[in-house]
């Protein structure tokens, strides 16, 4: 009987809910912490860029106008995804950072809680960011969050799930979509995750990832017109400050990248740093 050859898996970019190659047909090497080969990924190209943004400027008014509670949903229903194939991510993960298969198994769990977290803030996000305030008159004057629009994410470099999932569930559980450069040298639980997300109840569009050298998607997402707001966890300060620069063009909202601990308690202000507020007045009745 002769050896069977493995199927080798072939990582592909995920732009509005599809699978697509880089337009430019490159790839790049990805390997271990040891400097073994693990596979090739997409090297994302600047159109990819922009046809990523089309794809999440298309998919936010759905995802937007669809209630809290559905929202928090579909994002509970990724975690049981998660659940499902939680080896798979483990491997890579340990694979991707250097882990013992404990350390790796660690880092996926609480990855898996922190979409059920955010779940969970769907429907609670305008009771800490809202509310009537008192003016003088007859009149309420009514405080809402609104989402900010298309997010650009240049997801973290040292956590590479784990950090991913932090940054995605943040912007979009609020109604946002997202556009995500995944970590440079270890793409590839990213690239996975996207099979999760294109088999859930996600619509397309509302995360796209890509593959790449993180400057080189980083500068057309900074400079895109069509993108709201900027998440720079990933950027060394070097580039942040290129990013911001690029991003002042039409007034993004921009979190700078800072010291952060993944595993700690991720609390409410990355959930907050990518809304509106909406306030209206009106006349009460006499």
């Amino acid at each position: 009987m002769s050896e069977r050859l493995s199927v080798l898996k072939t990582y592909k970019l995920y732009v509005g809910g599809k699978f697509p190659r880089s337009e430019s047909g490159r790839v790049y090497e990805v390997t271990d912490s040891k400097g073994t080969r693990l596979a090739n990924a997409p090297l994302a190209s600047r159109k990819d860029a922009r046809d990523a943004v089309v794809a999440a400027r298309k998919a936010f008014g759905g995802w937007s106008g669809a209630t809290a509670y559905n929202r928090g949903q579909i994002l509970y229903r990724v975690a049981e995804m998660l659940e499902g194939r939680r080896d798979q991510f483990v491997a890579e993960v340990a694979d991707a950072e250097g882990l013992s298969k404990a350390k790796a198994a660690a880092q996926v769990d609480a990855a898996i809680d922190r979409w059920v977290w955010y779940a969970g803030w769907s429907d609670k996000i305008a009771q800490i960011a809202g509310g009537a305030n008192p003016v003088a008159g007859p009149y309420f004057n009514l405080s809402s969050p609104e989402p900010t629009g298309v997010v650009a994410v240049l997801a973290p470099q040292d956590s590479s799930f784990l950090g991913l999932v932090s940054v995605i569930a943040a912007a979009i559980v609020s109604g946002n979509t997202v556009v995500v450069a995944a970590a440079q040298d270890a793409p590839l639980p990213a690239l996975s995750l996207a099979e999760v997300l294109a088999t859930s109840d996600l619509p397309g569009g509302v995360v796209n990832i890509l593959s790449g050298r993180t400057a080189e998607i980083g500068a057309p997402l900074a400079a895109h017109q069509d993108v709201n707001a900027l998440d720079l966890a990933g950027a060394d300060a070097e580039l942040a400050t290129e990013l911001e620069t690029a991003a002042a063009e039409n007034l993004k909202r921009v979190l700078r990248p800072r010291t952060t601990d993944w595993t700690a308690a991720p609390g409410t202000d990355r959930l907050l740093s990518f809304l509106e507020t909406k306030t209206v007045w009106h006349p009460m009745g006499v």
